[in-house]
């Protein structure tokens, strides 16, 4: 199992053959890789601001509670900070299991956790200025699902 939070950037790629790497017992693998949109207001860049220590923490809370609910073989959980521009990747969650329902649901479930509980904060730049990037209803709704 593997929790990083890093400024330099990362190759998906890489990242999933490692986790597929000498592990023959597994027969699904689940990933995400969430990536810096232009969005509708046409963003020049985002940047992520985080608490060191603390953050890592709540990450390695949201991989004990994927493992606790889901018999997971491994688990990959990756997420940048500081500045980034469109259609850099932002979070890579990977994770590999017997099953691929195991697999899919445990990887949901990281990906909600983090965009809804991870001490995460996101400024965009846009032509106009820069604006703190507010949590969408949807999101929370996702994520109560797994109370």
């Amino acid at each position: 199992m593997t929790v990083k939070v890093q400024s330099e950037s990362f190759d998906p790629g890489q990242l999933l053959a490692k986790l597929c790497e000498d592990n023959s017992s597994c027969g699904a693998v689940a990933s995400f890789v969430g990536l810096v949109r232009r969005g509708s207001e046409d963003v020049l860049a985002m940047t992520l601001q985080h608490y060191p220590g603390m953050t890592e923490r709540q990450l390695l809370a949201f991989e004990a509670e994927a493992c606790r609910r889901w018999p997971v073989e491994r688990l990959v959980i990756l997420h940048r900070f500081g500045r980034l521009l469109p259609g850099e990747p932002i979070v890579f969650v990977g994770v590999t299991a017997a099953h691929r329902d195991v697999a899919f649901r445990a990887c949901e479930f990281l990906v909600d956790r983090l965009k809804t509980r991870a001490p995460f904060w996101k400024q965009e730049e846009t032509a106009t200025g820069s604006h703190w990037v507010e949590a969408l209803p949807d999101d929370d709704i996702r994520a109560e699902r797994w109370d």
